[in-house]
């Protein structure tokens, strides 16, 4: 019995000791495969980083889709240039019809976007299906590049050619007539020449004005779609410009009145443009509107947040009146169109060329501000420009 217990004893020790050499084999094995886990896992998140900062750092606009075709992250050329529109533009169709045809293909696929708001712009995307996906999910990539600035550089070119031929025609013909009627009837003529050469000097004057306001219009039409990015206080701004026109004042013996409101805010834009915007306001309040011995008023106030004019957030009002004659109801709606003029006659006199308030609009445009124009006959006109307060336009970029 007892060498029965010590055959039994021996076997347990030696099924222990077995058992005990397969646990220790077993915990080494497990330990490999925790450390080796862990290895896989920080490379995952080290590619997963990897693509975020590739993603994030590219300069175009650039979003992740998953497998549902929804977005699943977006760079911030995208936030920055897309904001609250970005749902807008993955819904547009066409887009829609090329992410559908990529997935099933496997190969990239293009469309071109026509997006009218907040202005409008030419989007070309191009859906690259990702095999094997990234590593947060990513299924494709589609990339938006903005070709709104080529195809308006296209568009200013046949614009330019166009308008200026057609506008140029009569100041050019006017003074190559005086330049025939000079170097022959009035060759030997001093008064008709003194006249001849004053009116080519208006002529030659007009057509100056004119290419310089066509040249500044398609400069401002190249960036109407990129918002500016500088920090403007218009109170200064107005009273450099309105101390620019006392000269013109003094001798038209009218009056300019300021009106402007303490403790406004900042608006985000371009002083050089935004200065533009009221040096033309007023040069038309000067040539149409105020008489001799009249008046004229330039305000700046601050716009309620809410109100059925204006839109929902903070902004600033420049306003410019006149108590000129006035301008017919009907005319109103097209007076910033290109060369509209609503008396012909009475512009190319006072020096227009038709383009001031067109300048004006695409500015305002680029601002992402509002215009408003309204007129009484015999009473005279008020220009109105909306303009974002710049901290409601940080609070609107943060919110999107």
């Amino acid at each position: 019995m007892a060498l029965a217990f010590a055959i039994l004893a021996a076997v347990l020790a030696v099924l222990a000791a077995v058992a005990w050499a397969r646990g220790e084999k077993l915990a080494r094995r497990v330990d490999r495969l925790t450390r080796i886990a862990a290895r896989d896992a920080a490379e995952v998140d080290r590619l997963r980083r990897a693509d975020a900062v590739v993603v994030e750092r590219l300069p175009d606009p650039l979003i992740v889709l998953d497998q549902s075709r929804a977005m699943l992250r977006a760079n911030r050329a995208a936030q920055s240039a897309f904001g609250a529109d970005m749902g807008a533009v993955l819904r547009h169709p066409g887009l829609r019809a090329a992410i559908e045809r990529a997935f099933a293909a496997g190969e990239n696929e293009s469309a071109d976007l026509s997006l009218p708001v907040p202005v409008p712009r030419e989007v070309r995307g191009t859906v690259v299906p990702l095999d094997p996906p990234l590593a947060d999910g990513g299924r494709a990539l589609l990339v938006l590049s903005d070709r709104t600035r080529e195809r308006a550089v296209e568009k200013m070119r046949a614009d330019f050619v166009a308008n200026a031929s057609h506008e140029l025609r009569t100041p050019l013909a006017s003074v190559i007539g005086f330049i025939e009627t000079l170097r022959g009837p009035a060759a030997d003529d001093p008064p008709a020449q003194r006249r001849f050469l004053a009116i080519m000097a208006e002529q030659a004057g007009r057509m100056n004005r004119l290419i310089d306001d066509l040249l500044s219009l398609s400069r401002i039409e190249l960036t109407e779609h990129q918002v500016p990015a500088e920090r403007v206080e218009l109170t200064p701004l107005v009273e450099r410009i309105v101390a620019g026109f006392e000269p013109r004042l003094a001798e038209r013996r009218a009056r300019l009145d300021l009106d402007l409101a303490p403790d406004l805010p900042a608006v985000i834009g371009d002083a050089d443009q935004l200065a533009q915007v009221l040096q033309n306001l007023l040069d038309n309040a000067m040539k149409y509107g105020a008489d001799p011995d009249g008046a004229a008023e330039v305000s700046l106030s601050a716009a309620p947040a809410s109100g059925p004019r204006w839109p929902a957030r903070p902004g600033v009002v420049l306003a410019v009146a006149d108590r000129g004659p006035g301008i017919p109801r009907a005319h109103l709606p097209r007076l910033t169109e290109r060369f509209y003029r609503v008396d012909t006659g009475r512009s190319r006199a006072a020096g227009g060329t038709g383009l001031g308030l067109a300048i004006v609009k695409h500015i305002v445009n680029r601002h992402r501000g509002q215009l408003a124009i309204e007129s009484d006959e015999g009473a005279g006109t008020t220009v109105s420009v909306w303009l974002p307060a710049a901290a409601a336009t940080a609070e609107q970029d943060q919110s999107d």
